[in-house]
C-alpha cells in the first residue's frame, strides 16, 4: 500500500469511517495472519491474534502518532499478541472441545455461508460418482462401509473414489480462491 493512501485511510478512520479501516484490514490481514501463523504454528491462534490486533488497533487508533507507518504500528501490536498467546500456552491446559460454544459469530456465519456456496458450486463441477461419495461422507457422515453398501461398491473403491474426489474438489476450490485455513 502506498504510504499516502495509508495515511489518508488512517485519517478517515480516526473520523469514524469504518470502511476506511476496513480497507486497512484488507490491505494487511494476510501478511499479519502469516506472521502470526509462523510465530504460533496454529491457524486458530493465528486468526485470533490477527483479529485481536485489528480490534485493538481500532480501539486505540487515537493513540497512533503517525511518526511511523500504520503497518509498523499494527505489526507491533500483532507481535505483542502472539507473544501473549505463547506465554499463555505455558500454563494452559487444553480445553475439551465438547465444552466449546456451538455459537458462531456473525462474521464466522457469513464467511461459512459464502464458502458453503462456493463449495456447492465446486461440487457441481465434479462427476456424479465423485460428488456422491463426497456428499455421503462429509455431509451425511456415512462410513466407508455404509457408502459401499448404499452404492453397491467395494469399500476400497469408495475409499479410492473419495480420495480422488477430495483432490479434484480441492483443485476446483483453489481455482475459485478458497484457501485452506
Amino acid at each position: 500500500m502506498i504510504t499516502e493512501d495509508e495515511e489518508a485511510l488512517v485519517r478517515r478512520s480516526l473520523k469514524g469511517d469504518q470502511d476506511a479501516f476496513g480497507e486497512l484490514v484488507s490491505a494487511y490481514q494476510d501478511v499479519l495472519f502469516n506472521v502470526a501463523l509462523r510465530m504460533l504454528n496454529d491457524r486458530e491462534d493465528a486468526r485470533d491474534a490477527t483479529q485481536t490486533a485489528f480490534l485493538k488497533a481500532w480501539r486505540k487508533l487515537h493513540t497512533f502518532d503517525g511518526h511511523s507507518r500504520f503497518f509498523s504500528w499494527i505489526y507491533r501490536i500483532l507481535v505483542n499478541e502472539t507473544l501473549n498467546l505463547i506465554r499463555g500456552r505455558r500454563s494452559q491446559v487444553p480445553l475439551d472441545e465438547r465444552m466449546a460454544s456451538p455459537e458462531r459469530s456473525p462474521a464466522d456465519q457469513a464467511e461459512a455461508t459464502e464458502i458453503g456456496g462456493i463449495v456447492q458450486e465446486g461440487l457441481m463441477e465434479l462427476r456424479t460418482d465423485y460428488r456422491q461419495v463426497i456428499v455421503l461422507r462429509h455431509f451425511h457422515q456415512m462410513s466407508h462401509r455404509e457408502i459401499a453398501g448404499l452404492l453397491n461398491l467395494p469399500e476400497k473403491t469408495v475409499k479410492s473414489r473419495l480420495h480422488t474426489a477430495r483432490q479434484l474438489l480441492g483443485q476446483i476450490l483453489r481455482r475459485r480462491g478458497v484457501r485452506s485455513t
